[in-house]
């Protein structure tokens, strides 16, 4: 099977071609890359894609409703509506610190929810 995704590994946005094969679901061969982070995007894109999470979370107390968050690595894609889920069960009492760690090691994937800005 031939998968063509476009890279956002940098700003050039290369298409690439990637080769699956059916009976194991590994990557086989990996085109149109023009760098090396093209081909790593591609293979993880593929057997175990992950993005970074932003949202927010209700502050009560603050001069704030809401303080942005992320998180603090890219978690799996497929875990992204459960972990929002978790996030949206919180709230945190004022003062909130940019860096502050909300949530440690979410839903354990080893990543932090962390706030970006102060409240």
């Amino acid at each position: 099977m031939i998968k063509n995704i476009i890279c956002v590994s940098c700003p050039m946005g290369c298409p690439i071609s990637v080769e699956i094969d059916d009976g194991t679901g590994e990557v086989v061969n990996v085109t149109g890359n023009t760098c090396p982070r093209g081909k790593a995007y591609a293979i993880t894109e593929c057997t175990a894609p992950v993005r970074m999470l932003t949202s927010t979370v209700k502050v009560k107390g603050g001069r704030t409703a809401m303080v942005p968050v992320k998180t603090s690595a890219p978690i799996p894609k497929g875990m992204m509506f459960d972990i929002m889920k978790e996030i949206n069960s919180v709230e945190v009492s004022s003062p909130v610190k940019l860096g502050q760690v909300i949530i440690e090691n979410v839903l354990n994937t080893g990543a932090d929810i962390i706030a970006t800005n102060d409240d």
